[in-house]
């Protein structure tokens, strides 16, 4: 067993197209970007985070993450 401690912070936003009550939302405009942009955005400026990944299901999501400069991951 390792007692080794790792303090890295991993932030993973999860961003589905198809959620049941605002299909979309993830992509919705916000003060001029889509909503999961500003949302890792806001993430990333927390000093105890280390990434920020968004886990996502569609491609216009990740599309539009990876546009903004910022990571994301088809799940």
């Amino acid at each position: 067993m390792s007692t080794a401690h790792d303090d890295r912070v991993l932030v993973v936003i999860p961003a589905r197209w198809a959620s049941s009550r605002f299909p979309g939302k993830a992509l919705a405009d916000l003060g001029g970007e889509p909503l999961v942009v500003r949302t890792a955005r806001n993430a990333a400026r927390m000093t105890t985070a280390d990434r920020v990944v968004v886990a996502t299901d569609d491609e216009r999501i990740l599309e539009a993450v990876v546009a903004a400069g910022l990571e994301a991951v088809l799940t």
